[in-house]
């Protein structure tokens, strides 16, 4: 299936989204990038005729954009690869610092220019930040000094609030979405709606979290049978040939974080062919068994990490939760000890609310830390 929208993203639908690298622990305990391992991961990206590669300010606490430059930019001529990077708004204040933030990012990611530029994860509660710090007129300044082609938005909100962004800008040339079989009918996500938003205002869709976070690559036994089923290929293949073979998407991002994870996304989108009728309904029964899945959507992007007082490594917690609910494992007890040992309990939370203000997933942190607490911290 040709890419109708190759003159803009290149031929190849699949992104190598640069949020979930694999990490070295230092001796200090500190995460670091294990660069060997990505400098391997973008050859073999480039050498099969990839060439999107997607990062933000705060992906990995600052050290994603690094990573862009040690393994991608100092390494490679500029006109071999196509680059994303994301203008956040808990990184500024005012309008006056929008452009050194700007050209922090530049100079992080070694590059002179960004293919991309995008007002990152707009929702109700920060679009008038962007619009009263002029961020929309900011970014179209900057491609008009040729710093940027291309001016785009990424949304975690309802489809009327999109509708209204893209009428109120209609400068805006992308909208990167969070996309999946799992969130397509979810009242909360919206991913049908959403899409449907942008084919009415033509708007080419970049899709995030195909896979929402790893889920749909790590099933439960009963749906990854279903799609064992069909002897296709992996779990994730579907997942992200799901997201491709809708007409309006342009870029699949996939966060890769090992090379065998990224050597089977090529093994699929190297030559992609659309989901069959055969395969749509095995995804639609996926979707069935999931759906009765007491769990929390939680796609492990840690957002709410960096902000929280008390430390907590929520997404870990979480993770430990919903083992304990899908697999009863009986190892979840060890692991959130794991995960608490030298941070917060989920019982250490003092409901501040700044995790569930940057939450794509618009989770009830608060309340699924409590949650939490009751299930691991009974003693």
């Amino acid at each position: 299936m040709e890419n109708k929208f190759a003159s803009l993203f290149g031929a190849k639908k699949l992104g190598f989204g640069m949020m979930r690298l694999p990490m070295l622990k230092k001796d200090d305990g500190t995460q670091v990038v294990d660069t060997d391992q990505v400098c391997r991961m973008v050859d073999e990206f480039l050498d099969r005729g990839f060439c999107y590669f997607d990062t933000a300010h705060g992906y990995l606490d600052g050290k994603s954009e690094l990573a862009v430059r040690d393994c991608l930019t100092s390494r490679y001529p500029r006109d071999r690869y196509i680059l994303t990077d994301k203008l956040t708004s808990s990184f500024f204040k005012t309008e006056a610092d929008i452009r050194p933030l700007f050209e922090s990012q530049l100079k992080a990611c070694g590059v002179a220019y960004f293919d991309f530029y995008l007002l990152h994860s707009l929702t109700a509660d920060n679009y008038n930040h962007y619009c009263e710090c002029n961020a929309f007129a900011v970014a179209q300044q900057l491609k008009a000094e040729g710093m940027v082609h291309h001016v785009g938005f990424s949304f975690h909100d309802k489809p009327e609030l999109l509708r209204r962004i893209l009428t109120e800008h209609p400068e805006i040339e992308v909208v990167q979405l969070q996309f999946n079989y799992a969130d397509y009918e979810d009242p909360g996500i919206q991913s049908r709606a959403n899409y449907e938003v942008c084919q009415e205002f033509g708007k080419p869709v970049i899709v995030m979290e195909p896979v929402k976070g790893g889920r749909l690559a790590n099933l439960v036994p009963e749906a990854a049978e279903v799609l064992a089923n069909l002897h296709g290929g992996s779990a994730a293949s579907y997942a992200v040939r799901f997201a491709a073979s809708y007409e309006g998407t342009g870029m699949i991002l996939s966060g890769m974080s090992s090379l065998e994870q990224m050597r089977d996304n090529l093994s699929y989108m190297q030559a992609f062919t659309p989901l069959t009728g055969a395969e749509r309904a095995a995804v639609s029964q996926v979707c069935t068994i999931l759906h009765r899945q007491d769990t929390i959507a939680c796609t492990n992007c840690r957002y709410c990490v960096a902000g929280c007082p008390k430390q907590i490594l929520i997404p870990d917690l979480f993770a430990c939760l919903n083992a304990k609910k899908q697999y009863k494992d009986w190892n979840s007890e060890f692991y959130y000890e794991v995960n608490t040992n030298g941070h917060g309990k989920a019982s250490d939370c003092v409901k501040c609310g700044q995790c569930e203000h940057v939450c794509p997933q618009h989770l009830p942190i608060r309340d699924l830390l409590v949650e939490t607490a009751a299930v691991f911290e009974k003693a």
